[in-house]
């Protein structure tokens, strides 16, 4: 189908805006494009936390991120307290990421809360925060959606497709994501 006839096509993504106040922009810009590639180079987690910190991130006691964490905007990023982000963690926060205490994020994840809706023409992009609930694990790779909600102690598999939520004290994998046996926690002997 040739572009030059407009009037063919459903979607005009040539009227897909949104609608960014100036103040984010240049927030984001800063962050992006000169504080970010700086993080990057940082060898040590508390220094990451501090710069994180500085950029409006709320970050609790004793949390470890490592080296090549991705975050779009920091001042969207809350974290409880012992929260591990593993390398090469991505979180595209255009709206709140909430991730509470006792929690591990293991490499790869993705945690994006942006998606686009489907259904307009202009293909507008929309935003729905994220929670992960304490003593929780996001395994290797998973992806976790807009507007997911991770119950307290769940356990997402490594490679799941998670795009609604899950329930408390649970084991979950695959694509899509579902609840596969309860998590039991056995005190050490």
């Amino acid at each position: 189908m040739p572009a030059d006839n407009p009037e063919q096509y459903q979607i005009d993504l040539s009227q897909c805006k949104t609608n960014w106040s100036t103040g984010l922009k240049i927030k984001r810009g800063i962050w992006q494009y000169l504080i970010k590639p700086f993080y990057y180079l940082l060898p040590c987690r508390q220094l990451r936390i501090l710069v994180l910190r500085l950029c409006g991130a709320r970050i609790g006691n004793n949390c470890n991120i490592q080296h090549g964490v991705d975050i779009l905007m920091p001042w969207e990023l809350e974290l409880g307290d012992h929260v591990a982000l593993a390398h090469h963690t991505r979180i595209l926060n255009f709206t709140t990421v909430r991730i509470d205490s006792m929690t591990v994020i293991s490499q790869y994840t993705h945690l994006c809360t942006g998606t686009h809706d489907t259904t307009h023409p202009h293909f507008e992009l929309k935003f729905k925060p994220i929670h992960i609930g304490a003593e929780s694990w996001i395994a290797s790779g998973a992806f976790i959606g807009p507007g997911v909600s991770i119950g307290r102690g769940c356990v997402i598999g490594a490679n799941s497709v998670v795009t609604r939520n899950m329930s408390e004290w649970k084991v979950c994998a695959g694509n899509p994501c579902r609840m596969i046996k309860d998590r039991e926690i056995i005190a050490p002997s």
